[in-house]
């Protein structure tokens, strides 16, 4: 039983690498997967089921394949993608998850989250998350024109993008006092998540913390079976 984590590929059409990269892991490293997790921020952007990014057709394709192969497929949203919705995930063959899930894992019982939730030193951040997982806003977006919708989510995104590059790294990294009161909640010793695009493995004082990878120059993911966990990288061409 081998058990796969992946998150934040932000895949665009402005970079097919990605793609590639995404459908050769689906091609190759996950056919031996029973299970494969898609931690959030899988699409640089996502406005709607009835709006797929477009140029991921063949990603999409695949991921049904592998589902249909008999591989379980698990979405969570993430900060990038938390419009997808139960249509998409019926594409590929997926089950979309809560926010945060504790899992029977071969190394034990895990809580898995996007990660953007752990960021608690940015109150600017948590108040626009607060403001964009609400279903109110949510209903009222996806009640507008496709060019509307793609021209909040521009706007959005230039302006989350600016405002990370004026915020210190440790405001834009995950609050220490937030991962211990989500672990001890949640009754596990392990978590994994990604997000802040700072792949590692965190041995706690009694607890272990995998942090994903995100996908540009190089693409990452876990691997978690009988013999332990491997966070993964490799080149991307």
């Amino acid at each position: 039983m081998s058990v796969y984590f992946v998150s934040d590929l932000h895949l665009k059409p402005e970079r097919p690498d990605l793609s590639r990269a995404f459908s050769y892991f689906l091609n190759s490293t996950a056919q031996n997967a029973s299970e494969l997790y898609l931690l959030g921020d899988i699409f640089e952007a996502w406005i709607g089921d009835d709006a797929p990014t477009p140029g991921l057709e063949e990603v999409l394709t695949e991921l049904k394949n592998l589902s249909d192969n008999g591989c379980k497929i698990y979405f969570q949203h993430g900060n990038r993608d938390f419009l997808v919705g139960e249509q998409f995930c019926k594409t590929i063959g997926a089950e979309l998850l809560p926010e945060q899930i504790v899992l029977s894992l071969p190394v034990g019982d895990a809580v898995i989250l996007h990660g953007d939730q752990l960021c608690t030193d940015d109150t600017e951040y948590m108040q626009f998350r607060g403001l964009v997982r609400n279903p109110a806003w949510q209903k009222n977006f996806l009640s507008k024109s496709l060019e509307e919708r793609l021209a909040i989510a521009r706007q959005l995104r230039d302006t989350s993008k600016q405002r990370t590059t004026e915020k210190s790294e440790y405001i834009t990294d995950v609050n220490t006092d937030a991962v211990t009161q989500t672990l001890a909640e949640s009754g596990v010793n392990l978590m994994i998540h990604g997000h802040t695009h700072r792949p590692a493995i965190h041995k706690l004082e009694d607890a272990t913390r995998i942090v994903l990878g995100d996908w540009d120059k190089q693409g990452w993911y876990l691997k978690v079976d009988d013999s332990g966990y491997d966070l993964v990288s490799f080149e991307i061409d």
